[in-house]
Formats: structure tokens, sequence, C-alpha cells
């Protein structure tokens, strides 16, 4: 993974000696509250419910051992021992004192991590396929590109204060795992007929109050033009975009307003001076960046290891374990591990200081030093042998971090919700606990199949309910918790937006709900066909239908 130089240390030790200063002067009575709110958001921090969130970002979800035990040490010396794993590869911790922050700021840069751009109206924190150069599937490795836009966006006054903030992913897989269309910027790392790389470029997705998918706005854009095509989009955006209305201040409310083929007319003809300029990206600067992400020291291994298929063969939870939880390798004899954060009973997407540490013991034993992040809020480890996935499904089971359900129901995508947003309308964490404790049986889970579930707690969409087969939100009505269900969206390569099954649940429905959504599913279900694509096929007419019918009628709300 990236290592800084000198210039990325000193950059960010004098952004860190900035905030304390600012810190300081705040505590001091030298800056009032609205003074000191745009410095904190630049620095990840918001003022939330109990106490601030501190949010910190790792880059395309890549983190060191020596990062996981930098944030273990935070967790217990700053917060309440636990830190809280984001959709969006960030890091949030939820009790830290605002008298901490600065020290903990001071720490991270220690070991070149940051909270930098994690909020505020700019370009956040940059993401990229987990398996990135590691799975069977992929085109090229997209970390390269991501680190160069990331170092390029990263501090660029020009787009310190953009009408919102700003998204952007990478994919250069043929299964796309980062949902590109609900980015503002997708990047989708392709070769054209030629053999060359480049980028499909898609703009304007978002979900929030407002979702929308992006288009494509340009087939192919060649690799060099990677900062300058960016660079034509968002002055387009910061031109043109809504500042008055914070709703409607979104690339993704201007492009459709534009219409895409406007959209695409305006950065071209702001692209032209710009695409042979001096951010046109060079071989050598590729290469130097490119270094850092080289395929590390793999052993000549067989492809299949015979002692593995006899462990298999003999052990049945260790089986479950390796068919949910191991992927596909592009070298032969490894393997790539999830550890699911989704143990029922936990939050999803909190993991432990302790938990922290033993991944980075395990990165460090089997993975070459290496976690990574994932979009489902759970962690990889990248590069696994074959052989050592035994001994390390043994360890990480001891630990809580072996279920074998990724993709499964409890596999559960959630915000944290009411609990702690103060901008949520109600609590997400409990509707997870409550689903997993009810489906909490392994063998069920495994007849249900495939399934994503994904919950948020308001209509920024943190929780990305949208796009999951089955989304909750939660809504306000009369100062009490109820909850939005809609079905049908999906994420990848055909990623949709679900649709309203019609009016809102309370607290104590919502678990009946699904299970009726789920009986519904298995008694229409096709041989071998899967939640979404019952649904794609059926429509959301015969869900509807069974919940409503199971529903008592004096509990029926008015439409939300």
């Amino acid at each position: 993974m990236y290592q800084y130089d000198e210039y990325d240390q000193r950059l960010l030790d004098e952004r860190v000696a900035q905030f304390r200063d600012q810190t300081q002067r705040y505590f001091a009575g030298e800056l009032s509250d609205d003074e000191f709110r745009p410095l904190r958001l630049q620095n990840g921090l918001y003022i939330q419910r109990h106490a601030p969130m501190y949010r910190i970002s790792v880059p395309y979800g890549n983190l060191a051992s020596r990062q996981l035990r930098m944030l273990a040490h935070l967790a217990r010396t700053y917060d309440r021992g636990y830190a809280h794993f984001t959709t969006r590869t960030n890091v949030q911790f939820n009790w830290s004192p605002l008298e901490a922050i600065p020290e903990m700021h001071a720490q991270l840069a220690s070991v070149q991590m940051h909270s930098n751009q994690t909020s505020g109206n700019d370009i956040r924190n940059i993401t990229a396929d987990p398996f990135a150069g590691v799975a069977a599937d992929e085109i090229a490795d997209p970390r390269p590109f991501a680190e160069i836009l990331r170092q390029w966006s990263t501090y660029n006054p020009e787009f310190a204060y953009l009408p919102r903030k700003f998204k952007i992913a990478f994919n250069s897989a043929r299964e796309d795992r980062v949902v590109l269309r609900v980015y503002d910027i997708g990047l989708d790392l392709i070769k054209n007929g030629a053999g060359e790389l480049g980028f499909r470029v898609l703009v304007g997705g978002g979900l929030g109050r407002t979702p929308i998918l992006g288009e494509e706005i340009a087939a192919f854009v060649p690799w060099p033009q990677l900062i300058t095509y960016c660079e034509a989009i968002l002055r387009v955006y910061n031109r043109y975009g809504r500042r008055d209305n914070a709703w409607k201040a979104r690339i993704k409310i201007l492009v459709k307003a534009l219409g895409v083929d406007e959209f695409r007319r305006l950065v071209e003809d702001e692209w032209a001076p710009l695409k042979d300029g001096p951010n046109t990206l060079t071989e050598a600067e590729l290469a130097r960046v490119a270094a850092h992400f080289a395929p590390p020291p793999y052993e000549a291994l067989p492809a299949q290891d015979a002692a593995f298929d006899e462990l298999l063969a003999a052990n049945k939870a260790f089986a479950a374990w390796v068919k949910r939880n191991v992927r596909t390798h592009r070298q032969p004899g490894y393997t790539s591990v999830v550890l699911s954060l989704k143990k029922t009973g936990i939050a999803p997407g909190d993991v432990s200081a302790e938990q922290m540490d033993l991944i980075a013991d395990l990165a460090d034993r089997f993975s070459f030093g290496e976690a990574r992040m994932t979009h489902e809020q759970n962690v990889a480890l990248a590069d696994v042998r074959q052989a050592d996935l035994f001994a390390l499904w043994q360890l990480a089971r001891e630990a809580g971090l072996a279920t074998p359900n990724i993709g499964l129901l409890t596999d559960i995508i959630c915000c944290p919700g009411g609990d702690f947003c103060a901008l949520a309308n109600a609590r997400s964490i409990p509707i997870a606990a409550a689903i997993q404790q009810r489906f909490n049986d392994l063998d069920y889970l495994h007849d249900i199949g495939e399934i994503d579930i994904n919950i948020s707690g308001c209509m920024n969409s943190c929780g990305h309910h949208h796009v999951g087969h089955i989304g909750i939100l939660g809504v306000d009505k009369n100062n009490q918790e109820w909850y939005q269900i809609t079905i049908g969206g999906t994420q990848g390569n055909a990623t949709a937006l679900g649709k309203v099954i019609g009016p809102s649940f309370a607290h104590d429905e919502v678990v009946g709900v699904i299970e009726q959504l789920i009986q519904t599913y298995l008694e229409l279900r096709h041989a071998d066909e899967r939640f979404i694509d019952t649904v794609q096929r059926l429509g959301i007419d015969p869900f509807k239908d069974r919940v409503y019918a199971e529903r008592q009628p004096q509990r029926n709300p008015a439409h939300v």
C-alpha cells in the first residue's frame, strides 16, 4: 500500500498543528461556534447526539497492521473501546471528547492516517474495490489511480468549498463491488478495443433524499487524462451547482436539471484546454505510484492444497465458513478471506479494540501485514494461503469474526442511526439486532440464500437502503419511530433502486414484516432463484399483498 514520502508527511503534520491551534483558540473563546464549525468539519469532526463523532479516512479501504493497532489504541484510550466501520471505508469514533481530538489527530499522523476532508463540501474519501489487485475478474489494479486522484484532491483549494459534498469511487473488475452508480463520479477502469487502459466515466449518482443513479458521460477517457477529465467535471459542478438549497446542491441534481447530454457538452468544453496541460499523467508518475501496489512476495504454490481438502471434508463448520467467507484469488494457492463484523448481538460494522488488534495480528501472520475494509462493513484479508485457512478460521472464530454469513440475510448494512446521529429520525441498530436475532439459524439462512438488507436511520441513506434487496428507512411520524420498507434494490452491475411497498411500520412490526417478505419469497421462488430474482420476476405486488394482509388494521398508519 502507499507509503507517505517526506512531502506527504510534512503536509499532514502541518495540518495537525493547524487544527490543534484552531481547537485551542476555540476553547479560549477566540473562535465562535460558527467560525469553528467549518474548521472542525474539514477535519472530520461532527457534533452528534451524545458526543462528538470523529471520522477517519481510509483511502480505498486499505489498512496496514500498524494502522489497525493505532485505531485500537485510540479506541481504548479516548473512546469506549470500539470503532465503527462505514460503507465508504471510513472509521468513526462516537464518544471521543472534543479536547482529545487534536491529540488523536497527531497520533493518527504518526501512522500516515488522517481525518481531513471526511466532512464538509469537498472531495471525500475515495473508495475502490476491496479486492483490487487480487480479484480473478480484475482488468487492472485501480488503486494507483485512486491514490493519484487522492493526492490531487487532498487540500486542493479550488475544490475546498464545493456546492455540496463530493464522492468518487473506482472499480476495474467485471463485477462492480463499489456500487459505482451511486457516486458523484464513478470511474470504471477498462481496456478499449486496442487494449489501451482508460476509464468509463459515470456522473451524477447519489442516494439520500433524491436517489438517482449515475449516467455515463464518457465511454473511454485515456488514463493519462484521469485528473484533467475529473477536473473538468468538478469545475462545471463548482460553477453551475446550486448553493441556495442544500437539498438540491448535489451534482446529481445538476445533471438531472441540465440533462446528461448538455452536462457532457459543458464538461467537454471545459476539458478541451485542460487535456494536454500540466495535470496530464505521465508513465513515470503512474510507475512511481504503482510501485507501492506491487504484488507481495507470493510463494509458488499448487492451485489446490490436499490437507485443506481433507479439513474441508471433515469439518462442517469450517466448510460453511469457506463457502461464504472465502473468495478465489488470481494467484494459485492463495485466497481472499472476509472477516464478518456481523455477529448476532453486535451492531453491524462495530469492531472492538481487541478485535482490531487481532485483525492486525492475523494480517501480519497470514496476509502480508494488510487488511481491507469492504463496502458491506466487513474486513478482508486479501492474500491468505489456502493452506492457512483452517488456522485463520480457528483464531477468527474465537474472536467472533468468523460468522459464516457473508452475503446472507444477517450480513446487514446499517448506519449508527438515532442511537448516535443527531440527523436520524429513528434508530437503526436495534432493528438490525432484532432481525439478526430472529434469523439466527445458519441452516435457515443458507436455505434462504443471498439477500441484502440495508438500514438507514434517515433520508441521508448512510446505510444505502435504496439499493438493498430489502431496504429499511427510519422516518419520523408524530415524534415516533416508524420504518418505510423498500424491496427490489440491488448493487453491482445491475444497480437498481428499490420500490416502497406501502405505508410505514411501527418499530415492533418491522421484524414481522421481514419474516412475511421472506416467507413470500420462499413460497414463490423458482429453483436456485435468489430473493432479488423473484422480486424482479414478479414485481412487488405479491410481497405487498402478503405484508398488509397480515397486518392488524387498527395499526395501519397514514402513508409516509
